[in-house]
């Protein structure tokens, strides 16, 4: 039988563990610990959507073209509404701040006005992303996908103080629908385990008369040429859209994508989608956590450790967003 023998430290005291290893409690510990966790995740995700956008860089949508809508504003206004949501994350952070820096201090009425601000700002943040999202979803101008899958637009060739520049049209400023009946397939006359969504506003016949009838109408593929799409000439135009025209698309979903290759949809919706998920489930914590604040909880235990640990999660999930925000709208 062994018997394992303690030696006493320098202050002649003998350490078991305790329940603060490196200064930290058990719960700023595991805090850290899933903290870790998750960065990692985001991690790959990002690294996925990084290796994916290299390898079909010609391809990938131009972020200024695509996120350029404001909430009541009709208009061109590339990535100012996405800055606005960035930069109310943030200031929620530095609320966040100050809120657990009050509770060092036991200043229980600033501690609640501190959250209420966060919760705030969270609560704007991710109505905004669900706003972005509708609006993604939606589309604008609409594009038609051809039978390799590409995607071509629609524009017009304008001089914009002194340069060319091509000028998105909307398929419906150009096109209208022809009165012929379409039956949309529906699984009881068909495969019983396929059904049609909703058919779409025009066919392609429509499409097709339309740019004819229109001659400054030209098709822009989803091909990046020197940082630009390229531009087709008026004949290509008409030769891609009758030969290789397959169905219009409106918007972006997880099968299509108007502003281009449908994997910018799928990788949109599914990492902003996971965090805007961390960031709800951040304002529910941070509501209990302002209820028990004012409540007096953690001014009867004299700690406000609780509010320590949930700033630390929020603080994650803003930096997150800052990668996310730099990867998807900067880079």
């Amino acid at each position: 039988m062994s018997t394992t023998v303690a030696t006493a430290g320098a202050e002649g005291k003998i350490w078991s563990g305790g329940n603060e290893p490196l200064r930290a409690s058990y719960g700023k510990m595991m805090m850290w610990f899933f903290i870790l966790s998750d960065a990692l995740t985001f991690s790959g995700f990002l690294a996925a959507y990084g290796f994916s956008r290299f390898k079909f860089i010609k391809e990938w949508p131009i972020a200024d073209e695509v996120f350029t809508h404001i909430p009541f504003f009709h208009g061109n206004y590339p990535m100012i509404y996405v800055a606005f949501m960035t930069f109310i994350l943030i200031m929620s952070s530095v609320t966040m701040v100050l809120a657990v820096d009050a509770g060092h201090h036991l200043k229980q009425q600033k501690v609640a006005v501190y959250m209420f601000l966060t919760i705030i700002g969270g609560i704007i943040f991710v109505g905004s992303q669900g706003w972005e999202w509708a609006t993604f979803i939606k589309g604008e101008y609409g594009a038609v996908q051809t039978k390799g899958g590409n995607i071509l637009q629609f524009g017009e060739n304008v001089m914009i103080d002194g340069k060319e520049t091509f000028k998105r049209v909307a398929i419906s400023d150009f096109t209208t629908a022809a009165h012929t009946e379409r039956v949309q397939h529906e699984n009881k006359n068909g495969l019983w385990f396929v059904s049609e969504g909703a058919l779409p506003e025009f066919q392609m016949t429509d499409v097709v008369a339309g740019l004819k009838a229109h001659p400054k109408v030209l098709v822009r593929t989803q091909e990046i040429v020197d940082g630009k799409k390229l531009v087709l000439s008026r004949e290509a135009s008409l030769e891609a859209i009758t030969k290789n025209g397959k169905r219009t698309v409106h918007g972006a979903n997880l099968e299509v994508n108007e502003y281009g290759s449908p994997l910018f949809g799928d990788f949109f919706f599914f990492i902003t989608g996971f965090h805007g998920f961390h960031v709800f489930s951040g304002i529910i914590i941070n509501i209990i956590i302002f209820f028990n604040v004012v409540l007096g909880t953690y001014e009867k235990r004299k700690s406000y450790e609780m509010v320590e640990k949930v700033g630390l999660y929020w603080h994650f999930v803003d930096l997150v967003w800052v990668f996310v925000f730099t990867f998807f709208y900067l880079v």
